[in-house]
């Protein structure tokens, strides 16, 4: 099987966002160069921003791989202004920004710019439910309800995409039109441990239901074979366009 970028094979593999969910640079580093080849993109999380990620995201931008900074910013405007503009120079792919209000979002867009960073607003965590919401002062919104309601709003302020659960992609994709990218976490291989996630989905399913691509750390990065892991959720993903 064809394993080129051009394959269909290749395409899935494109889709495939792996969480280098490590508070190791180093520990980090082994994993992304074990998975050299078998992935799309290298997220890289608050976890491991604060114990020097940000190191780390050079070097795998300056050997040409794609990279998500996870950094999920909420603050004053001009700090997210600032912070965005930084990412931008760093030359990461996407950047994510919480969807708690306009102001936040549109700081987020001035500070892009006109750089290639692809600005992804978090609409409803996938480990929070409906309960966690109403502790949260959100009341009468169940999560996706919430969730369509902030990638409108993420739509109208110029954001290229949103982060949601699987189980919120297709109501997402039918608010907001086909043009915004949907990358869904959460996912979970069938049978695999679903951990602290509440609202999970397979690779399949999520894809099936409108998630344009996906993130995956654990069933991938805790494997004894990650490279293998991965390998097999590629073809998962591949199978669901057949």
């Amino acid at each position: 099987m064809s394993r080129g970028a051009n394959s269909e094979y290749g395409r899935a593999r494109e889709r495939l966002i792996v969480a280098l969910d490590f508070s190791s640079v180093d520990e980090a580093r082994a994993m992304a160069a074990a998975l050299k080849g078998y992935v799309g993109v290298y997220k890289i999380g608050m976890e491991l921003i604060y114990a020097g990620g940000v190191e780390l995201a050079r070097e795998l931008i300056d050997a040409d791989e794609r990279v998500f900074m996870d950094a999920k910013l909420l603050d004053i405007g001009n700090t997210v202004r600032q912070a965005t503009s930084s990412v931008a120079a760093l030359g990461a792919a996407y950047l994510t920004v919480h969807a708690s209000d306009e102001k936040t979002l549109k700081a987020a867009v001035e500070g892009r710019g006109d750089s290639g960073l692809k600005l992804l607003a978090v609409t409803v965590m996938t480990n929070l439910d409906e309960a966690d919401l109403r502790q949260q002062g959100v009341v009468g919104l169940t999560p996706p309800e919430l969730a369509v309601k902030r990638a409108r709003m993420a739509a109208e302020c110029g954001f290229d995409g949103v982060i949601t659960s699987g189980c919120e992609a297709a109501a997402i994709r039918a608010a907001i039109g086909p043009d915004m990218l949907i990358v869904t976490p959460g996912i979970r291989p069938e049978g695999a441990a679903v951990g602290d996630q509440s609202r999970v989905m397979t690779p399949a399913k999520a894809l099936q239901a409108s998630a344009d691509a996906l993130v995956i750390g654990r069933p991938i990065t805790r494997s004894p074979n990650p490279a293998a892991a991965a390998a097999d959720i590629v073809a998962e993903m591949k199978a669901a366009f057949a």
